[in-house]
C-alpha cells in the first residue's frame, strides 16, 4: 500500500466518523429540543432540527 492509499483510507475513515458524529449531534439536538448554530454564507443561523 502506498503512502497516497494509506491517505486516502486515513481520510475516508474521518469522513465516517464525521458522518456518524453529525448524526449523533441531530439525534441529541432532537432530543433536547434545541437549535443547531451554523455559519452559512458568513452568516450565523439557528436550525431546528426535526
Amino acid at each position: 500500500m502506498t503512502a497516497t492509499e494509506k491517505q486516502n483510507e486515513l481520510y475516508n475513515k474521518i469522513l465516517k466518523g464525521l458522518d456518524k458524529v453529525y448524526e449523533k449531534l441531530v439525534e441529541y439536538k432532537k432530543q433536547k429540543k434545541s437549535e443547531i448554530v451554523v455559519l452559512k454564507d458568513g452568516k450565523i443561523k439557528r436550525i431546528k432540527p426535526e
